[in-house]
């Protein structure tokens, strides 16, 4: 089974390992991922390593295996072949619940379709994690209205995703997955339905919130207007990590 390693000399020396995937491989359609010619091959021998107290951006064009990539880092897909340990856990490795349960307390997870539930409040989707996790509701709204604060959303708490904008669903789908501090944020497209000042403002507060010595955070993206918030910018192609640089090199070179 993968270990975790520690990082190299060049890294902080505070930082470790908080996600190693190795030789990486999803399979879509065919008897079991494979088998006939409906297969698909979305990673393709991924390798990538993931330090905490990182900001790591995956770009490439469209169809190249990037959501593939954190969903199964995030456990919501499983591999065919390969191995991806997050902070010391192989999801599979795990049994249903126990996956479940630590998903629960250690990921969050912004989708590029939000994923609101339409008959909650906008503060109660955001409470919707520690409420999993079983903290008290007066207190995991409590929480949940903070997090939509720190988000600009004080207004909006007690609307419907319904009545909400597709920017204000996209930070209420930001606050609710930083509401319960995980270990790793995963997010698709974070801020391609906001404006460029509160893409800006959002990217400050993932930053702030999601990277420190114990967390890191992923992020797809497209938007050439936060690379500068990456440590690292890893540029996916058919299903394999092609390049990985520091954004302040290769920023713009790195994108689709």
């Amino acid at each position: 089974m993968l270990r975790v390693t520690e990082q190299p000399e060049s890294a902080p020396p505070t930082a470790r390992t908080a996600v190693e995937c190795r030789n990486l491989v999803k399979i879509y359609g065919g008897q079991n991922g494979a088998g006939n010619g409906n297969a698909v091959k979305a990673l393709r021998g991924v390798d990538l390593t993931v330090s905490t107290g990182e900001l790591l951006m995956l770009v490439g064009p469209s169809g190249c295996g990037k959501t593939t990539l954190i969903s199964v880092i995030a456990g919501i897909l499983d591999h065919e072949e390969g191995e991806c340990v997050v902070f010391g856990h192989d999801f599979m490795q795990m049994r249903g619940g126990e996956r479940t349960r630590w998903r629960g307390q250690n990921i969050g997870f912004v989708f590029q379709a939000f994923n609101l539930l339409p008959t909650l409040t906008a503060v109660e989707n955001a409470a919707v994690p520690l409420l999993i996790n079983g903290m008290p509701r007066k207190q995991a709204l409590e929480r949940a209205e903070e997090a939509l604060r720190r988000v600009n959303l004080v207004d909006r708490m007690r609307s419907l995703p319904k009545q909400l904008s597709g920017g204000q669903q996209q930070r209420v789908a930001i606050a609710r997955a930083l509401v319960h501090s995980p270990k790793l944020i995963v997010c698709d497209e974070p801020t391609s339905a906001l404006d460029h000042d509160t893409g800006h403002r959002v990217m400050e507060l993932m930053k702030e919130v999601a990277v420190g010595p114990d967390r890191a955070l992923i992020i797809v993206t497209h938007d050439q207007r936060i690379f500068e918030f990456a440590d690292r910018i890893a540029r996916m192609d058919d299903g394999k990590i092609v390049s990985i640089s520091n954004s302040a090199e290769t920023a713009q070179s790195a994108a689709p």
